[in-house]
């Protein structure tokens, strides 16, 4: 099932996402942030994914639900439209560079979520957007797909830049973590995952 569809309604948020994880890097992306919009967006552009978000939040409070839930419903979708994760390559990891930041992404579809953000970067806004929402992001992302994420920020000084570097190279290599490996059935000595 490449194609899903995922709703989720709090009294914050209330959001709904449609999901191609084999796609040609398509987006329909409206959360009411426009730098996350723009981050998203580019995800989905890097890593051939296609993507409909409508995220409704309460960003009148500020953009934490928001961008967390977004995070949680992404996740959801790629472990849902993953299944059972036979035949896919199941690592991935990316360098990227954005001007002068350079971010690194490794990641694993282990099953066991687990997030390592090694980021240093000043607290800070980019437009309205705290940069500390990042984590959030990949937090809600790892515990609902059931994957080990490590991200560093090897170094950047522009805020703007070293968050895109950590998208992009995020994009690049869950795009390649889920590469189709037809040499065995599920990639684990397990048996599953």
């Amino acid at each position: 099932m490449d194609t899903v569809e995922i709703k989720r309604v709090t009294k914050e948020t209330e959001i709904f996402a449609r999901l191609n994880i084999y796609g040609m890097g398509k987006s329909m992306i409206s959360t009411g942030i426009p730098f996350f919009d723009h981050m998203i967006t580019l995800f989905v552009r890097h890593g051939f994914f296609d993507l409909e978000l409508k995220a409704v939040g309460d960003v009148e409070v500020d953009f934490h639900h928001t961008v967390e839930d977004v995070g949680i419903v992404l996740g959801e979708a790629f472990k849902k439209a993953l299944g059972d994760f036979k035949s896919i390559k199941r690592f991935g990891f990316f360098l990227v560079p954005m001007d002068e930041a350079l971010a690194e992404v490794i990641c694993d579809f282990s099953g066991r979520p687990n997030l390592i953000y090694n980021v240093t970067i000043p607290h800070g806004k980019v437009g309205e957007f705290d940069t500390e929402l990042i984590e959030s992001f990949f937090k809600g992302f790892v515990d609902h797909a059931g994957i080990t994420l490590h991200i560093r920020l090897l170094y950047g000084r522009n805020l703007h830049h070293c968050i895109e570097a950590i998208f992009k190279a995020f994009a690049k290599a869950l795009s390649s973590a889920i590469e189709k490996e037809f040499r065995y059935d599920v990639p684990s000595t397990k048996g599953l995952i």
